[in-house]
């Protein structure tokens, strides 16, 4: 392409001037969502006051900003069209639309220059580093503070797991498990966690991660059903890893005081008074924000490495007399024999006993994606950092299990006298006989003070220096408890943005550059020190196993679901997983969950059922393209697809409906009607034919929108049409996917037709006529006030119009936020109509005048399926004569029950060939007299002519021909006047017309069958095939 031209090249001192300026080659136009008209100029006025606030900006995206070869209008492929909804005070570029480039004219190519019309405005490049947050964001800008893998992750996560169940309980759990089982419960652990962060990492680097950590990942994935509970889990346990940590601090601060000989009242009130105040600390500097709280955890990696090393050299200097009496002997090959195998102690002593005690140590491999958020690149950051993490802490692990298992014994006395140099006259059994010392008497009371099995501080009795075990233990429990008081609100104030759960939105506020959740920090800060309150290590550990245990399992889950969906957006760039390892490790944790304490298990999916219950019921409107949808739409697309290669039969017939609603909101009562009887039972969708220049501010999600808060299942579907006719043709034969395809057509009855032109009457016969045609069962619904409902919608409108203009200094929203809000006024359009109330004990009428294949009676069954029409009674009413009419009820009675339809009476008529009334023949006439033509008048010859040329006019002929005809349908509607008054609803055989029947008589007909009846009546016919049946097969 050409050279790059800068603005210094086109003005001196590198201001552009006012007014048009031209568009190099090498730039483009920008456009936004709000200005893409083809007609807005070639040029624009541009003030000088932004041209020199955007020059610098624009001097930086000069390259990004070529043209196509195809066009100057056209846009290269760039990273900014792709980008999420832009950072506050900044303006998202988009490339022109097809609109645009259909329309616009391209000057380059006729020799015109272009000018940049600055549409762009600024750049949203810094939105892919900094993150334009999806649980939304508020306040002013700030430059915000962003780790790297090193801070970010990787000390983060190792500082989490280094906490305090490894100064504290490591030793103890060798000394009961042994150094074997030891091992192969960290190896489970590790097992549960590494699988854990494959899934993580490949989730993590499946797109931009934003603040919120295992709750965005999860809700992001498997929608918010999941997302939500596991939100409010996930933070309650980082909460109570907080705690767990604190309690271990106040512990050893506790043991520290009671060495010298100091009580501040007794052991369990100490624990609560020091993990309190604890609590405080750390609640301040998390509230001086992430800078502080990062400095403080690299201090602590610092005081840890050097406590380890101190651990290390311990274990090789020999041990003196007074270590040999606290059991610690240095390297023993014997010690590292007696201590490979358990030797289970106390109603704790058991392998998940242990497993229970020991997997808390393992949950801080999420601490980093925690703060995805504050994180430079979260998709390079957190699977590298967090599976460092894991193989530098499993190393520790192993090794420190190990060398304390080889350098010390389970039981000693710390009693001098013991040494078989000083004492050997008691009789001596067990391992201290053959290093010297005698521990019989202590082992065989059990009162050993000393020892792996009776001293949680053996590492500080094997270290060089004991104060600096000391000061590891401070680091690792503080830095743990610091790490989980940082992570559980962030997670919650991410939840709470989102505005799944009512009630929470006040915890979502943040402060300061890093958007601080202060709020949330205050809440943890509180639930935190209820637990704190417990004061019993032992008893949270196995708490936190559980619900950590549930984050991992969905964690994998979501993994494994958005792999097998086979989404064409799950692209992640980790490779190093696999779906099936991801549904293992899902499997193994909801296991372990159970196998370590039952009853927390089922109160954690307790919660986890009943919060997911409230999610499914209210489906908030968030669309995250979960892997929940790719997967209901997998199973759609199997499902059609095998729906296509089975043959159709009888029983499993269902009236799969084509609704002529035009706009559904103004006709609700048609869409209320067919909705009733084909909800979970069979296919709908209304449609919408757009004739000529004929448009709708109605798209197909406000519509969807709509039909959700009516509690319709239909599709919705529109098409551009030249009449009603053609539109109805091409829906019929192009609507639907292999069988899902429509098999009635639903109209609302054309009131108007008399004031109605010619050609509109005879394109709304014509289409019934086509649907006859092509072999499609027609059901017309008529209603005493019309379907029509645009006159009560317009009132409505008006009236949130008047409120708006008293509204004016309030109406300054973004676009995004209009189009949300008149989605919000459309779904509103609620009308109720007769359909939506409970239809109590009236009754349903069905005027079975000729056979159809039984949709006429199958429609009603299906109705009084529905709540509001369950108490109904359905009449079945025939035509017949006196004399057989008894045997005429009898055969209908025995036909009916071979459907097992619940009918509650049938009635023959036998006065259907009596003459009707002189006044409804009047009528009748009165009708069809504007659409005759006198052959009298205009002879025969001109007669015929013109009913050729307008297929809508009847000649006299006609009419004379079909007198019989019409007469019955004039008599047929006094018998339903005079039968179904009191009706809920009234079905009639639709009559099936010749061919060159005239299309004003056939309204006529339809007009003289539905005259006079208050309640909704439908003339429906089938398609003369059965749709019911009494065999099996």
């Amino acid at each position: 392409m050409g050279h790059r031209i800068s603005k210094h090249r086109q003005g001196g001192n590198g201001i552009l001037t006012s007014g048009n300026f031209p568009m190099s080659e090498d730039t483009l136009p920008q456009y936004s969502s709000h200005n893409t008209s083809p007609e807005s100029g070639i040029t624009m006025e541009v003030p000088v006051d932004w041209i020199r606030r955007t020059s610098d900006v624009q001097d930086s995206r000069q390259d990004s900003r070529r043209p196509s070869i195809y066009s100057t209008m056209d846009a290269m492929p760039h990273l900014e069209f792709y980008s999420n909804a832009t950072v506050t005070g900044r303006i998202r570029r988009s490339r022109p639309s097809l609109e645009t480039l259909r329309k616009t004219f391209d000057n380059r190519e006729c020799g015109y220059d272009i000018s940049d019309s600055g549409a762009g405005s600024l750049s949203v490049m810094n939105e892919m580093g900094n993150g334009s947050d999806e649980c939304g964001s508020e306040g002013k800008t700030y430059q915000q503070v962003r780790f790297g893998w090193v801070t970010g992750v990787l000390i983060r996560c190792m500082l989490n797991i280094w906490g305090v169940i490894l100064f504290l309980r490591l030793s103890w759990i060798t000394s009961q498990a042994g150094i074997i089982l030891t091992w192969v419960i960290i190896f489970m652990s590790v097992l549960v966690t590494s699988v854990t962060a494959l899934s993580v990492s490949a989730i993590s680097t499946n797109g931009r991660v934003s603040s919120g950590g295992a709750y965005f990942m999860i809700s992001r994935t498997l929608g918010p059903e999941l997302g939500g509970p596991i939100g409010v889990v996930y933070s309650f346990a980082n909460a109570l890893g907080c705690a767990l940590n604190t309690v271990g601090f106040a512990e050893t601060v506790r043991d520290l005081l009671i060495e010298y000989n100091v009580e501040i009242v007794d052991p369990v009130n100490d624990v609560r008074i020091i993990g309190s105040i604890t609590a405080t600390v750390l609640l301040l500097i998390s509230l001086a924000g992430m800078e502080w709280e990062s400095k403080a955890q690299i201090l602590f990696f610092v005081v840890l490495m050097v406590s380890f090393t101190n651990y290390f050299v311990g274990t090789v200097i020999p041990a003196t007399p007074q270590k040999q009496s606290i059991g610690f002997f240095s390297y023993r090959s014997e010690i590292f024999l007696e201590n490979l195998f358990p030797d289970w102690r106390g109603p704790e002593g058991s392998f998940f006993g242990m497993f229970a005690i020991f997997f808390p140590s393992a949950i801080g491999v999420l601490a980093g994606a925690n703060i995805s958020g504050d994180l430079k690149e979260p998709e390079v950051a957190i699977p590298k950092g967090t599976l460092m993490a894991i193989f530098c802490t499993t190393i520790s692990y192993l090794a420190i299990s190990s060398t304390v298992g080889a350098c010390m014994v389970r039981d000693a006395s710390g009693n001098m006298n013991d040494s078989l140099l000083l004492n050997s006259t008691e009789d001596c059994y067990g391992l201290g006989c053959s290093l010297g010392w005698n521990f019989t008497k202590c082992e065989q009371s059990h009162d050993c003070s000393y020892g792996l099995a009776n001293n949680f501080q053996a590492m500080i009795q094997v270290s060089g220096f004991g104060p600096l075990i000391y000061a590891g233990i401070f680091a690792a429990t503080l830095s743990s408890a610091l790490a989980f008081l940082v992570s559980a609100p962030k997670v919650f104030q991410c939840l709470c943005k989102d505005n799944i759960y009512p009630y929470i939105g006040f915890f979502a506020k943040g402060y300061g550059k890093n958007s601080e959740p202060l709020r949330a920090y205050l809440l943890c800060f509180v639930i935190a020190l209820c637990f704190i309150l417990i004061a019993e290590l032992n008893t949270i550990a196995p708490l936190i196993s559980n619900f950590f245990l549930c984050a991992y399992a969905l964690i994998n889950f979501s993994c494994f679901h958005a792999s097998i969906t086979n989404s064409p957006g799950w692209r992640p760039l980790f490779r190093y997983y696999s779906p099936w390892v991801a549904l293992f490790g899902a499997v193994v944790s909801v296991v372990l969950m159970f196998l370590l304490t039952w009853w927390a298990a089922l109160i954690t999916f307790g919660v986890i059922i009943f919060l997911f219950g409230y999610v499914a019921y209210k489906k908030p409107e968030v669309n995250w393209g979960s892997s929940v949808q790719a997967g209901t739409y997998n199973m759609a697309l199997s499902s059609s697809l095998s729906l296509a290669g089975v043959e159709d039969h009888v029983k499993n017939y269902r009236p799969q409906c084509l609704v002529l609603t035009g706009t559904p909101t103004t006709r609700p009562a048609l869409v209320d009607f067919v909705g009733s009887f084909t909800k979970n039972v069979s296919l709908m969708i209304c449609g919408n034919i757009l004739q000529g220049e004929e448009k709708t501010a109605y798209t197909a999600a406000n519509t969807v929108s709509w039909f959700n808060q009516r509690k319709v299942r239909s599709f919705y579907t529109a098409l551009e049409a030249a009449s009603l006719r053609e539109g109805t043709q091409h829906l019929l034969q192009a609507c639907g996917l292999g069988k899902l395809k429509p098999n009635v057509l639903v109209m609302g009855f054309k009131t108007n037709w008399q004031e109605s032109t010619p050609h509109g009457i005879d394109d709304y016969i014509n289409t019934i006529y086509d649907s006859f045609d092509s072999n499609h069962g027609v059901c017309v619904l008529r209603m005493m006030d019309g379907l029509d409902m645009r006159d009560e919608l317009q009132a409505e409108v008006n009236l949130t119009f008047e409120a708006d203009e008293a509204n004016d200094s309030q109406q300054q929203n973004s676009d995004a936020n209009l189009d949300i809000d008149d989605t919000k006024k459309i779904a509103n359009n609620q009308i109720k109509t007769v359909f939506q109330t409970t239809q109590g004990k009236k009754t349903i009428d069905i005027y079975w005048i000729s056979d159809d294949g039984g949709l006429t009676l199958l429609v009603p069954y299906l109705l009084t399926r529905r709540k509001r029409w369950r108490s109904s009674k359905v009449r079945v009413f025939i035509i017949g004569q006196q004399q057989t009419m008894e045997e005429d009820r009898k055969e209908m009675m025995t036909l009916l029950q071979h459907f097992r339809l619940d009918v509650h009476d049938v009635i023959v008529v036998t006065d259907g060939e009596q003459p009707p009334l002189a006044k409804n023949i009047r009528r009748f006439e009165s009708t069809i007299t504007p659409f005759t033509v006198s052959e009298g008048q205009v002879g025969e010859e001109t007669a015929q002519q013109q009913r050729k040329a307008c297929t809508w006019k009847v000649t006299d002929k006609e009419i004379e021909a079909l007198r019989l005809k019409s007469e019955r349908k004039v008599r047929l509607n006094e018998i339903i006047r005079r039968n179904s008054k009191h009706a809920a609803l009234v079905l009639v055989s639709l009559p099936v017309p010749q061919a060159d029947c005239s299309s004003s008589l056939y309204m006529a007909w339809l007009e003289t069958l539905s005259w006079g009846l208050h309640c909704p009546v439908l003339l429906i016919r089938g398609n003369q095939q059965n749709v019911m049946t009494f065999y099996c097969q």
